[in-house]
């Protein structure tokens, strides 16, 4: 792994200095979560509220927008479905990266004469959304003024909500069962760095999730150690956005499991991740600040976040099947093979998309609606909603 520069290694030190300071404010000790929202979105400090690149080559990983252009036409194909059936058409995507990814869906709903008549972008990273308003402005003009960005959520909003690689990047909560005892694991300083320490959970509404989860992880009640992770915040954010939707879908892209292979036996360690320079590991205290942390998204919490809120699932299904069921090959075939210098990029894009060794089957696809019962073509077949 490459290591940091000097200046990069003095920005995390001054993000270790600013998570130290909160953990002896707070009485020597702060939850996982709380590290994790401050190593990732502490203003001017945090992994992406800095200006290091993240995406791409240059950065610490890639996303399905940034391998190939495939991916928004193909997700535009599904987008252009839903329109036909809102009283009005707007898109509303969180986290955009680079742009990439919608700039490749107005491009393609373009040529479909179905143009949403506005295209949102909410995005926590200052210095993302100034290279995402850079990068369109540059490359669709004529688009331009169909795009807006969004500070907060709004109050409502009709048509399709989109989120790829979000819910992974939501600060969670990590606890540590071991029989009859539930415990949350928290960070403090020790010995000039960063270590686990866990405590008694405090918030109830993560202990009665706890409670409701130990049954399955250790069904043989035999004296084990099992380390996991909870994501309340993706379940207020499904809260939220059923309260904003007045009539759409939402859709969202993501790595994850349903609930019984999420918190499987043989799964005891958790799913935390960390990319630095397409490396990935499972520290969250090296160079922090510098980093992505990610969880894998626990899809059958999500579900059962959004039904509570009034929220109807119209489909689940592996990324490869969606993007399959959305013509993906259709649309590599409108090149021509014949013309190698631009096929077979494309030809090996769609493999990483939808090959079970890349992202195929990993990343899953869930959609969800209100006031919106047209079947989905994403989800024609292999749909996985039993799973969850």
């Amino acid at each position: 792994m490459l290591p940091p520069s000097e200046i990069a290694l003095a920005h995390s030190r001054s993000v270790q200095a600013m998570i130290r300071e909160k953990i002896l404010a707070a009485h020597h000790w702060i939850s996982f979560e709380d590290y994790m929202n401050l190593a990732l979105y502490a203003p001017g400090l945090g992994y992406y509220s800095s200006g290091a690149t993240k995406l791409g080559n240059a950065g610490d990983f890639v996303t399905a927008p940034e391998i190939s252009p495939l991916f928004g036409r193909t997700l535009a194909q599904q987008l252009w479905q839903i329109s036909q059936h809102l009283a009005q058409f707007n898109i509303l995507e969180f986290g955009a990266g680079s742009g990439k990814l919608a700039r490749d869906i107005l491009l393609e709903l373009e040529k479909t004469a179905a143009l949403p008549e506005k295209y949102f972008i909410l995005e926590v990273s200052a210095d993302l959304r100034e290279r995402q308003q850079s990068g369109l402005k540059q490359e669709i003009p004529h688009l331009a003024d169909r795009i807006e960005w969004l500070e907060q959520l709004p109050d409502q909003f009709t048509g399709v909500i989109l989120a790829n690689e979000v819910l992974d990047a939501m600060p969670v909560h990590i606890i540590k069962w071991r029989n009859d005892n539930v415990l949350e694991r928290g960070v403090t300083w020790q010995n000039d760095q960063f270590t686990w320490q866990d405590r008694a959970i405090q918030d109830k509404e993560l202990l009665t999730i706890t409670q409701q989860l130990t049954p399955e992880i250790n069904p043989d009640n035999k004296p084990i150690d099992y380390v996991s992770e909870i994501n309340l915040a993706a379940v207020h954010f499904m809260r939220s956005l059923a309260s904003t939707l007045q009539q759409g879908v939402i859709l969202l892209i993501d790595y994850g499991f349903g609930r019984s292979e999420y918190y499987h036996p043989q799964r005891n360690k958790g799913t935390l991740m960390c990319h630095y320079r397409h490396h990935a590991h499972d520290d969250p205290f090296y160079v922090p600040g510098l980093q992505d942390i990610t969880s894998h998204v626990d899809f059958s919490a999500v579900t059962q976040a959004a039904e509570n809120a009034g929220l109807q699932l119209l489909g689940y299904t592996t990324q490869a099947y969606f993007l399959l069921n959305c013509g993906i090959t259709e649309i590599l075939a409108q090149t021509s093979a014949e013309d190698t210098s631009h096929y077979l990029p494309q030809s090996n894009q769609l493999q990483k998309l939808v090959s079970p060794a890349e992202m195929g089957e990993l990343f899953k696809v869930i959609a969800f609606g209100k006031d919106f019962s047209e079947p989905l073509s994403g989800f024609s077949a292999g749909d996985m909603s039993r799973l969850l």
